[in-house]
């Protein structure tokens, strides 16, 4: 089964870094996020991942082209060009970097994985900057088992700022930056069938505006209710909340 990864945008709202390199790229613990995230899939034993590009795409494609070097002790016989690998740690993924042009929508990236993806059954999709300790087996088992073309995993966001109750002037309960307790918003992990590919017009088109609304008016479109740590990454002040997560030897995302 295929996981896309879109990973085209131009991440405006964190300028102080997609300035030289796509937001994918942008480091949590000295890893790219798209790691991070290409992980929650890996432990759930998918690993064949399509990337959509756009903005800065060549940055992804060098990373991917030198990461088995990267990732490994090496000797280089310059005469004859030959290299040996030793202390091998890549992770056993197949990583397709496809342009899907600068100015595309989410929707039109999609649209053009089109040839990729028509043959599968289903296939997983996400953003290339969010971050969460989601079972992918169960979100896909709850997919196949409503028999509909799409699947959003809806969460509750974190708060900005600490969370206090208070009952007659004295603080009751003190919680610093808990998940939000009502309201679900589009978390992304997403799983879709082919079908989704007859609601998006062309390139210019939104995911998130006409398909993913003519789905619901369809009746077509079911959410995957995912309570546990999500995190995505728009601000500075979000990446430094991921640093510090992972700094702390054992980040949400990486269990469940």
């Amino acid at each position: 089964m295929k996981t896309v990864i879109l990973c085209g945008g131009f991440g405006t709202r964190l300028s102080e870094e997609t300035t030289i390199k796509p937001k994918p790229m942008v480091e949590i613990g000295s890893k790219p996020i798209l790691w991070h995230i290409m992980k929650i899939y890996d432990k759930y034993n998918y690993k064949d991942f399509i990337l959509a590009l756009g903005y800065k795409g060549e940055y992804i494609k060098d990373y991917f082209l030198n990461y088995h070097a990267r990732n490994s002790n090496i000797t280089v016989n310059l005469l004859s060009g030959e290299v040996s690998y030793y202390n091998q740690s890549s992770e056993d993924w197949k990583v397709s970097c496809i342009d899907t042009g600068p100015l595309s929508m989410t929707g039109g990236r999609l649209l053009n994985l089109k040839p990729y993806l028509e043959n599968e059954e289903y296939f997983c999709l996400t953003y290339g900057d969010g971050i969460a300790n989601i079972n992918i087996a169960n979100l896909v088992n709850f997919h196949r088992s409503h028999g509909k073309i799409a699947t959003v995993t809806v969460v509750r966001p974190p708060v900005r700022f600490g969370e206090l109750k208070i009952l007659d002037n004295k603080v009751i309960d003190f919680q610093e930056k808990p998940q939000a307790g009502e309201g679900w918003i589009n978390g992304g992990f997403f799983v879709f069938s082919p079908k989704i590919f007859n609601y998006i017009a062309n390139s210019e088109t939104m995911l998130e505006r006409e398909p993913l609304e003519n789905l619901v008016q369809n009746g077509e479109l079911m959410a995957y209710e995912h309570n546990g740590f999500w995190q995505c990454m728009d601000t500075l002040r979000d990446k430094q909340t991921l640093e510090d997560h992972w700094k702390s030897g054992n980040p949400p995302w990486m269990r469940n």
